[in-house]
């Protein structure tokens, strides 16, 4: 693994959110000032098809990122974009005996509005600002 591939894995291993490509370059350039955002996304690309990295994605924001570490899926305010992890029984087995075909994985997004924008939905009686995104 090349160095750069290996300093993005670890930013994004010791992190506790789901990064962006560019919150993950900033990142890098803190130890790498010559790391240009081009690079940042090939080494996504291919730590992602390497099964290091998880792509979460969710329409209308940009992909994030996340470790591989414990299966778990993830709650995603449908307003602001916000992910939340949460681990749930895997269904995996289920998933196969309901469909009939072998799932090698799956990713499951539970569409939700967190605390902050269920509270601004309540106070203006259904309505919600659109976010800038």
């Amino acid at each position: 693994m090349r160095e750069n591939a290996r300093q993005i894995l670890e930013i994004i291993n010791n992190s506790n959110e789901h990064l962006t490509a560019e919150q993950i370059h900033i990142r890098l350039k803190e130890n790498n000032s010559k790391a240009v955002l081009a690079t940042v996304y090939n080494n996504l690309a291919n730590l992602y098809q390497n099964g290091l990295i998880r792509k979460v994605a969710v329409a209308g924001f940009p992909d994030r990122y996340d470790k591989m570490e414990v299966r778990h899926d993830h709650l995603v305010c449908k307003q602001c974009g916000a992910l939340s992890d949460v681990v749930l029984e895997d269904l995996t087995a289920k998933l196969e005996k309901e469909t009939g075909v072998h799932v090698l994985s799956y990713d499951l997004n539970i569409d939700y509005l967190c605390p902050s924008c269920a509270a601004k939905f309540e106070a203006t009686d259904g309505e919600l600002e659109p976010v800038n995104k």
